[in-house]
């Protein structure tokens, strides 16, 4: 019996190791996704611009400034941000799909941290962009003190 349980147990590891799901948790990044990235390709205009964090809410559009996008067909964008209340900035990125276990995510990597990109909520119809991310997507200087604080951020784009 003692040969029968060791020789069990022996199996029994390898069989464990043997059925790894490393497959299931592998990412790729991709421009074919729900929708091809180069069909984003031109100007965007914003109709929202919202930044979030805690209980403080600003829509740069909302409050007379603008907000506008321009997208190349290989996904890399610049985003002009023009607050009423301060000068213009520009922030420019990379659009992506993040495939994860067949699920396709709505991705950013923006150039000032090319070694991490966030994940966003989207809708997109062809003329009309939505893009809701979630903590730390984003950043906005809350208080015009020259440091931007982290937050979420909501876009809606209509193609100009």
């Amino acid at each position: 019996m003692k040969q029968f349980t060791y020789l069990f147990l022996i199996a029994l590891i390898s069989l464990t190791f043997s059925c790894n799901d490393d497959d299931d948790d592998e990412v790729i990044l991709t421009k074919d996704g729900t929708f091809q990235i180069s069909e984003l390709a031109g100007s965007w205009e914003a109709t929202k611009a919202q930044f979030s964090v805690s209980t403080v809410s600003v829509d740069v559009v909302e409050d007379g400034g603008t907000t506008s996008m321009s997208v190349q067909s290989n996904g890399r964008f610049t985003l002009t941000i023009d607050p009423v209340d301060r000068d213009a900035y520009t922030v420019s990125g990379e659009m992506f799909w993040e495939e994860w276990q067949q699920t396709f995510y709505f991705a950013i990597v923006w150039d000032d941290d090319p070694d991490d990109w966030d994940t966003y909520g989207h809708t997109f119809d062809g003329t009309t962009l939505s893009l809701n991310g979630g903590a730390d997507t984003g950043e906005y200087d809350f208080n015009n003190d020259g440091d931007m604080s982290s937050c979420t951020v909501h876009f809606i784009f209509d193609r100009s």
